[in-house]
Order: C-alpha cells, then sequence, then structure tokens
C-alpha cells in the first residue's frame, strides 16, 4: 500500500463487485469515475499494480508439526534471535491486577466482557490464577488468553512492521471465541508479520496463512517452508525475524499503574506492614526498660524482626520478576528494566522505613544505643544482609530455591566470620574476613561490647562499615558486567554469522518464498549480492500465474476487458 500509488481514470464503478486477486482473502475493491474513460494501458497498470500490493501485505505464517517436535522450540530461538512480540502458550500475568486498571486498555472489546458490567463486577475482577501456590478467583483459563490476545491487538494496532509471535493461541479456548480470535488475525495480518505454533484448529489457520512451517522430531535440524524441504533450520530462523520491535512509550499511567498493583491488598505491602507493627509492638513490650550492658542483645533482637519482617518481600521477588517479565512481553506495561527500577527502589525503601522504626524502637526500649552515627550503622548493617535477595531476585534468572540459598549466604557468613558472636576467637588469618563483615563494626560502634572487639578501627569505623555493607553489590554487579561482556562478545560472533547467511542466495529464495516482493526491499536494504532484478520478475511471474494471469493476457474488470 506503502509502496504504490496508482492513479486511475476510469468510466464507472462497476455495481459494487468485488475482485479477488489475493489467495490470502484479502480483497481488492476497484472504483471508477464517471468522468471519463481510462485507457486500456491505464488500466493494464491498474491491474498489475493491484497483483504487486498482494505481495505487498504483510504476512501469516503457521508452524505445525507434531507433538514433541520442537515448534514451541523453534518460536523460543525466533525470540531469541531477533526482537519481536512473544506470548506463550501459558503466559502469566499477576492474578491480583484489576482488568481495569491496565493501562490504555479498553476491556469493553473483550467478547465477554458485557457478562461482568452487567453483574456490577467490571471495576472489580482480576485477572485470577495463582501465584507462589495461591489460588485467586478471577477470569477462567480460557478468559485471561483473550484478554493477553485482545491486549496485544489493542497496542500494536497504532504501529506497523512488527514481527508478533503467538504460541498456541487457540489453546484453552472454547469454540465459540474461535471467529473472535481469527477476524482480530486478520485485522493484525494487514499491519504486521505473525508467527504462530497451532495443535487446534490446524485446518482454519492453514486456509488463512501465507506460509507454513512444518518441523519434525526425527530430523531437528531441518524445517519444511510451504514445498521447500530439507531447509536449514537456523536458516529458517533468521529468515523468519523480519519485523520490528515494539515501541512503549511510557506515560504516568504506568506509574500509576505500578503503585495501585504494588499497594493493594495482595502486592505484599499491606502485609509487611501488619507483620513489622506486630512484632516491634511485642520487641517494645518484652525488652521495656532494658539496662545497660545488654546493648548487643537488643541489637540483635531487633536486627533479626526487621531482617524477618522484610524477608517475606524478598521472597516474592521471583516470582514478581517472572511474572512481570511476562507481563511485558504481552505489553501490559513499560519495559522490564524500568519495572525492575521501580521494585528496586520500593524495596530499598521499605528497608529504610523498617531499619527506621528498628531504630525508633531501640531508644525506647533503651538509651545507650542512640545518635545519627548509629543510626546509619543500623540502616547499612541491615541492607547488608538484604541486598542480596534484592539482587538475585530481580537482575537474574535464578530459582526461587537458588535465590533463597545464595541471597542468605550474607547472613551465614557474618555468623561465621564476623567474630561479633565469638569475640577474639577463631584460626589466626582466617578471623581477619571480619573485616569484610559490617557486623563487625557495628560491634565496634556498641557499648559494652565494642572492648571485646579486636581490631576496632580507630578512626572511620562508619565508612568502613557503610563500604562492607555494599560489597555484595560491588560483586554482583563485577560478575553480572563479566557476563554481559561475554553476551556481547558471543553476540557479535551471531551477528557475523547472520550476516553471511543473509548474503546467500538461498536465503534471498527463502525470504521471497515467505515474504514475496517485499522482501526485495529488505535484500536491496542489507546489500545482498544476490541478482534482485532477476528474483524481482520470478517473484512477478508467479503472482501472475496464482492469479491466473499474466501481463499479456486479457484480465475482465468489471464489463470491460483490459
Amino acid at each position: 500500500r506503502r509502496e504504490a500509488e496508482i492513479r486511475v481514470s476510469s468510466r464507472y464503478y462497476f455495481n459494487r463487485k468485488i475482485n479477488t486477486l489475493s489467495k490470502t482473502n484479502i480483497l481488492y475493491f476497484i472504483f471508477y469515475s464517471n468522468k471519463s474513460k481510462s485507457s486500456n494501458t491505464e488500466k493494464s497498470l491498474f491491474v498489475r499494480s493491484t497483483i504487486r500490493l498482494k505481495k505487498i501485505i504483510m504476512t501469516l505464517t503457521v508452524c505445525v508439526g507434531a507433538s514433541g517436535s520442537g515448534k514451541t522450540t523453534f518460536l523460543n530461538d525466533v525470540y531469541k534471535s531477533h526482537k519481536c512480540t512473544y506470548i506463550r502458550q501459558y503466559h502469566n500475568l499477576r492474578p491480583y491486577i484489576k482488568v481495569s486498571a491496565i493501562p490504555n486498555f479498553d476491556p469493553r472489546k473483550l467478547p465477554y466482557w458485557d457478562i461482568y458490567e452487567r453483574e456490577n463486577k467490571a471495576d472489580t475482577i482480576i485477572v485470577g490464577g495463582t501465584i507462589a501456590g495461591q489460588f485467586m478467583a478471577g477470569l477462567s483459563g480460557g478468559q485471561r488468553k483473550l484478554l493477553i490476545f485482545e491486549l496485544i491487538f489493542q497496542r500494536t494496532a497504532p504501529q506497523s512492521d512488527l514481527l508478533i509471535v503467538l504460541d498456541e493461541p487457540f489453546a484453552g479456548v472454547t469454540d465459540d471465541f474461535i471467529p473472535f480470535i481469527t477476524d482480530r488475525l486478520n485485522e493484525m495480518r494487514k499491519i504486521h508479520n505473525i508467527l504462530l505454533v497451532t495443535n487446534d484448529h490446524v485446518d482454519t489457520l492453514k486456509k488463512m496463512a501465507d506460509n507454513t512451517v512444518t518441523v519434525s522430531a526425527i530430523d531437528r535440524t531441518k524445517v519444511k517452508i510451504n514445498e521447500r524441504e530439507g531447509v536449514d533450520r537456523n536458516l529458517a530462523l533468521i529468515a523468519m525475524s523480519i519485523g520490528d520491535n515494539f515501541a512503549y512509550s511510557t506515560t504516568n499511567n504506568d506509574l500509576k499503574f505500578f503503585t495501585d498493583v504494588e499497594f493493594s491488598a495482595n502486592g505484599g505491602i499491606p502485609g509487611i506492614a501488619g507483620f513489622t507493627t506486630f512484632a516491634f509492638g511485642l520487641f517494645l513490650l518484652t525488652f521495656w526498660n532494658s539496662q545497660p550492658g545488654s546493648e548487643a542483645l537488643v541489637l540483635i533482637a531487633a536486627g533479626i524482626i526487621s531482617f524477618f519482617s522484610v524477608n517475606p518481600y524478598l521472597l516474592q521477588l521471583v516470582d514478581w520478576r517472572i511474572f512481570m517479565i511476562e507481563e511485558a512481553e504481552a505489553l501490559l506495561h513499560s519495559s522490564k528494566s524500568m519495572n525492575k527500577l521501580l521494585k528496586t527502589n520500593l524495596t530499598v525503601l521499605l528497608i529504610l522505613i523498617i531499619s527506621s522504626i528498628q531504630f525508633g524502637i531501640m531508644q525506647a526500649v533503651i538509651d545507650t544505643l542512640s545518635g545519627v552515627d548509629m543510626y546509619f550503622a543500623i540502616l547499612f548493617d541491615n541492607a547488608s544482609l538484604m541486598l542480596a535477595p534484592i539482587c538475585l531476585g530481580l537482575y537474574t534468572n535464578l530459582s526461587l530455591q537458588a535465590v533463597q540459598i545464595l541471597g542468605a549466604f550474607p547472613f551465614l557468613m557474618m555468623i561465621f566470620f564476623s567474630t561479633t558472636f565469638s569475640p577474639g576467637a577463631g584460626v589466626d588469618g582466617l578471623k581477619n574476613l571480619r573485616y569484610l563483615f559490617s557486623r563487625y563494626y557495628l560491634f565496634c560502634m556498641t557499648p559494652s561490647v565494642d572492648v571485646m572487639m579486636e581490631g576496632c578501627p580507630e578512626s572511620n569505623n562508619l565508612l568502613y562499615l557503610i563500604l562492607s555493607s555494599l560489597l555484595i553489590v560491588f560483586i554482583f554487579l563485577v560478575v553480572i558486567g563479566g557476563m554481559a561482556l561475554h553476551r556481547k562478545l558471543q553476540k557479535k560472533k551471531n551477528s557475523e554469522f547472520k550476516r553471511q547467511s543473509m548474503m546467500t542466495m538461498e536465503y534471498a529464495e527463502l525470504q521471497v518464498e515467505l515474504f514475496g516482493e517485499k522482501a526485495l526491499k529488505k535484500l536491496k536494504h542489507i546489500g545482498s549480492n544476490v541478482d534482485l532484478k532477476s528474483l524481482e520478475n520470478s517473484v512477478r511471474s508467479k503472482s501472475m500465474e496464482d492469479d491466473g494471469t499474466s501481463s499479456d493476457e486479457p484480465v475482465t474488470v468489471g464489463d470491460e476487458t483490459v
């Protein structure tokens, strides 16, 4: 549509007859003017240009194969090799999100939404599902599938030329909603490239599809594309990856959505607030009127309460990360990085608030642990035990069990090596590791036990405490930076392989097989060395054959032959 502006002066509009020139069910309407009669040359140009247009539209490609043949793996590899919008077979959203609260989304377009409007539940119905072992009643599994599909449709409508990858869009959806999905697919395919996998309604999708990719469990190195047998799988992956990535513009609605969800009843914050109030209330009652000399015991007890107050929130970071990433892939909200940063800030703020409560309660039960230095010492000592779960839970792909084990290491190592539980004890040389732990410096500031600590700094004690509390973060950044550098080098290597593959004739022929004349523009853009003119002539000849016409054959338009 963008490549050809056709001017046609014709005599009349042929009574609303439709000339179907595309095997992909794209309908072309031919209009005629009442004023002048066009020449046969003009009409011939119009017909040939219309045939060209069918090859410029976007494509729908279906990936089929037996169960276990690697269809989903094929989609995963497309997603890894090319930025695209990817919806998984079982896509997760946080169950406690209100559907009506999703930013820039109109739920009234959902085929079942009128039910909740009649029941006055439209403002309260949640996504529903299971998170962290807890089931929350809301939308059914099929309804969630339709929600995600409609969300993708509405988000991508203002943009064009995207690559949208769908894994089993019909799975879990009853037959009465199939027309809704197929209608949306037909709308999306007009402006986007779509690649999908299906085990359901295969015949329906094959009839809709421009291309069919068949994968096999027997030979996973080859795939079949349309009638082309034995296509190299890696080359097919590169050829499939055509289209842009979705560009999301963050607005104030996204920030409001994040805040509303995090501070909702199931977001975690209200529960942490209730437990913290209960725990420190008991601490205040049971440690009231503590005597000088018991500062270390009061400090350890208050620190344990702070740790267990924040810990439930830290443990849910892994589930939050997994669900949030899939939400971002479903275009529910802005970028993953932005949400991780907001979550990090919220968690650090929570640590700050609870540490402040700890310091205030300690002042009430004993008056020898006061001062600004003591406040910051308690704050950073708490942070040294809680920053590891934040880094591992949000910024890695580790499982919950791995995060729990590795996240507990700072606490365990503090018990073993800080010498705060055994002042002066330990093997010579090994006990020098105490200088790496903020708890050691905290005890050097604590009355009644400071004289028992071995080798306390004479000055800058608070500075050493702060630096040692951030040691875990520093180590984490070094490791992550090293891994990022390795991925960058690997990506560069893969990009070179991809660039060389894109220069081959096999790749060019595969692109033309999949995307028709539209592929020629991309091949020209990447500087392909193949004979593009010959490919273009081949595409046009095939286009004429598919429609049963040629540039020299007469074509009936309305009541006239050109």
